[in-house]
């Protein structure tokens, strides 16, 4: 119970943040400008009448435009799973085939022969077609550096989508089994019913002690490692003995 309750006194103004649910939040970037009039076509081209197709949670930065794009195009084609699927796969693929990796990421490669080598992969592995154009997109404006970022924002959003929340715990030693589950309750109570929460931890001895957790974009720090920086910033500011 001291855990939860240490945890709820930290979070209580997390109730007050709204989320951004639309895409007009998402802040533009001139960066890969050239993307976005191709990526917003997907949004229209689609025979199916999806009004006001809105993200499910605000992305900011070039990676997160992308993906927010990308987002709103599949589901406006009905494609979200196949899109998903299909940007999984050719991560994983890139993880156990290092060479190919490289050779989509090395900017002295001819853009067309880049191209090239991306649309035959995308026809070998079956992908739909958006996200067959998605990647010729990256690939033909040099962006598929950024492919492994893209793909885990655009997995935030199909996660938000289905209701599910992914909740990043920090300690210094894992959690027992009776803590973590009622950590998991707390934040079913902040985040609400409905939503699959899923509790990743993550060990880190420099934080000291206490907990930072992390999800939907906040950061809750109660580490030791913070108090104590904050405590001795406290102790290095000048005191005004006139008003003591």
């Amino acid at each position: 119970m001291a855990l939860a309750n240490r945890f709820r006194s930290g979070i209580s103004f997390f109730k007050n943040v709204a989320v951004a649910d639309s895409v007009s939040s998402v802040r533009s970037n001139p960066h890969g400008g050239s993307l976005f009039p191709a990526l917003r076509n997907y949004a229209t081209a689609s025979a199916q009448t999806t009004a006001n197709v809105k993200v499910p949670i605000a992305l900011v930065g070039e990676n997160g435009n992308f993906a927010s794009w990308l987002y709103i195009a599949a589901v406006k084609m009905n494609s979200l799973e196949k899109i998903e699927s299909d940007l999984s796969e050719m991560i994983e693929a890139m993880k156990t085939a290092p060479i190919f990796a490289q050779f989509t990421k090395d900017p002295s490669v001819p853009r067309g022969t880049r191209l090239a080598a991306i649309r035959d992969a995308c026809d070998q592995a079956k992908f739909a077609e958006p996200t067959k154009n998605f990647l010729s997109l990256l690939a033909e404006n040099g962006k598929l550096k950024n492919l492994d970022a893209i793909v885990k924002k655009f997995m935030q959003l199909t996660n938000a989508h289905r209701g599910d929340v992914k909740v990043l715990v920090t300690t210094v030693m894992p959690l027992p089994p009776a803590e973590e589950k009622e950590l998991t309750e707390t934040l079913q109570e902040i985040i609400g019913a409905g939503k699959k929460i899923t509790v990743e931890q993550k060990i880190d001895p420099s934080i000291y002690g206490g907990l930072i957790v992390e999800f939907q974009q906040k950061v809750l720090d109660m580490s030791i490692r913070t108090r104590a920086q904050q405590m001795e910033r406290l102790l290095r500011e000048p005191v005004d003995f006139n008003n003591l």
